[in-house]
């Protein structure tokens, strides 16, 4: 069996009506629908063709997500996420950049190297060399300034961690940032790139190997190695290129409000929601958060 879930800021019974309807007519055997929260999620159980499913019902409804997958291993034990523009809203070396006054020019290499147009280590060497010289001290700054949690975080994290789940977060980021914020969401430990530093100055230069694509692959099958849990039992979530790995090897690999390269590599996409979205698609009631 499968479940296709509905998550939207105004849905309604007709919706689901519809939705049934439209799992009909591909051949899917629909079941009754069932909300989760009234107006905000609901299920519909079906027998057959996922990706059937999964065509008859994304973008059918304005403002909604749909996420398809087997009922039976919806309730995962692990999450790794990536964390710029993912578990917080901004990308943190555009921010240190803007301090140098040089944002744009690192942004448009960051954009670029997000959709997979530019090979990320190359570019993330390109990009730090251009801080050299930068101050220390704005890390702290713009980390106390510019960097904010997404909505939904700490509640994904915090229920799926009550519930069992281990959390990591490996970041193409550094370190400075990515550990205050594994801190606050609520994540077990966090895996990124370190920033060196010589007499309270940037040099321009990261720590190598660089954690990139194949790190984070690499820390999803450990993590799922060192729980003992089966594969379809993990969840993996970026909007980059350099997430694709990790996305296509998870259970279940979500492109949240991702670059279009990597929407359309995976098994669901947030395009709309929150990140309490992926609660709703585990089967979590409002009432089961753990903020």
């Amino acid at each position: 069996m499968f479940t296709a879930t509905l998550i939207g800021d105004a849905l309604t019974g007709g919706d689901l009506s519809a939705a049934a309807d439209r799992l009909a007519a591909a051949g899917c055997a629909p079941g009754a629908a069932a909300w989760l929260d009234e107006g905000a999620a609901a299920d519909i159980g079906f027998a057959d063709d996922p990706a059937a499913a999964r065509q008859a019902l994304e973008g059918a409804f304005a403002g909604t997500d749909v996420v398809v997958q087997p009922t039976a291993t919806r309730r995962k034990r692990l999450i790794v996420a990536d964390m710029d523009s993912t578990m917080i809203t901004v990308e943190c070396i555009d921010e240190l950049a803007d301090y140098a006054g040089i944002k744009a020019e690192v942004a448009a290499v960051t954009e670029a190297a997000m959709r997979g147009e530019l090979d990320f280590e190359g570019a993330l060497d390109a990009r730090v060399a251009l801080l050299a010289g930068l101050d220390e001290r704005v890390i702290a700054q713009c980390l106390a300034e510019r960097v904010h949690i997404m909505p939904g975080a700490r509640a994904l994290v915090g229920t799926m961690r009550a519930n069992g789940a281990e959390a990591v977060l490996v970041s193409g980021g550094f370190t400075r940032f990515a550990e205050p914020v594994a801190a606050a969401i609520g994540f077990s430990r966090a895996i990124a790139n370190v920033l060196l530093i010589e007499d309270g100055k940037l040099t321009g230069t990261v720590a190598k190997p660089i954690v990139g694509s194949a790190t984070k692959e690499e820390t999803l099958l450990a993590a799922i190695a060192a729980g003992g849990i089966d594969s379809a039992l993990s969840l993996a979530v970026g909007d980059g290129a350099n997430d694709l790995a990790m996305i296509r090897r998870a259970g279940l690999g979500v492109a949240y409000h991702a670059k279009p390269i990597v929407a359309a590599a995976a098994a669901a996409r947030i395009d709309h929601g929150d990140l309490s979205a992926l609660l709703y698609a585990q089967g979590y009631r409002r009432t089961d958060w753990v903020a």
